[in-house]
């Protein structure tokens, strides 16, 4: 990662964990309660997705605290070295209490996985989404989960619905199953096997982190990209 993106990045954290919050509205098409915020630290103005545990709706499968996966997202991506994750973190003191803080994409909003997945130029980028997936456990990568930034780059976001500790893969992208994961992925997925993030205590229970471990591993083994469960539903709803 070039320098001056890692000064960005290393910047954008400080305005997200230190930076005063204001509401500016709610994000539509969210069924949980999401907004979209201002963070100012000093100079620095920069624009979040806001997600409070006051807004999570009750899930049977997941516990309350869908916001600590996102951040817990955040930091599995940058374990591994693939920065799909916009810069995410926890905010207890934030305007409705505890949540996590994303920072908001730019991003032309017309494009989504369906889309992208037509130009073969996107296809490392959409590939490697596919493997993280595997990874976090995604139960909810929905197209719209993909979004192309205005400077081209493409980032996964809305991750709340992941690492937990029972397969529960649920995802639009299967065009890539059984392709090769790139040796230098297959040894970032060995590092983080065997060296997970500290960072992960206090997001996840300990068994979610051994699980993640588990399917990180798994994956450096096999090379290759995994084909959909007959026995099981891997399909997201709805798919957009």
């Amino acid at each position: 990662m070039p320098e001056d993106e890692r000064t960005q990045a290393a910047d954008h954290l400080s305005v997200l964990e230190r930076g005063s919050v204001e509401i500016v509205g709610r994000m539509p098409w969210s069924s949980n309660g999401t907004f979209l915020v201002e963070c100012e630290l000093g100079d620095e103005t920069l624009r979040a997705v806001y997600k409070p545990v006051r807004g999570e709706r009750p899930l049977w499968d997941f516990d309350e605290g869908l916001y600590k996966r996102e951040v817990a997202a955040f930091v599995v991506s940058e374990g591994l070295g693939w920065k799909l994750v916009p810069e995410t973190v926890v905010r207890v003191d934030a305007p409705f209490g505890p949540g996590s803080l994303q920072r908001f994409v730019e991003a032309d909003f017309s494009e989504h996985y369906f889309t992208l997945v037509e130009d073969r130029s996107k296809h490392d980028r959409l590939r490697t989404i596919c493997a993280f997936d595997v990874v976090i456990n995604s139960a909810d990568r929905k197209s719209g989960h993909c979004l192309l930034a205005d400077d081209g780059a493409i980032w996964a976001i809305d991750n709340g619905l992941s690492l937990h500790e029972e397969p529960k893969l649920r995802t639009v992208i299967w065009e890539f199953a059984g392709d090769a994961v790139p040796q230098s992925q297959v040894a970032d997925l060995a590092r983080l096997a065997g060296e997970p993030p500290g960072e992960l205590c206090g997001l996840l229970e300990e068994g979610e982190v051994e699980a993640m471990c588990t399917r990180a591993a798994r994956l450096a083994r096999s090379k290759r990209l995994p084909a959909p469960d007959s026995r099981r539903h891997h399909y997201p709803w709805p798919l957009v």
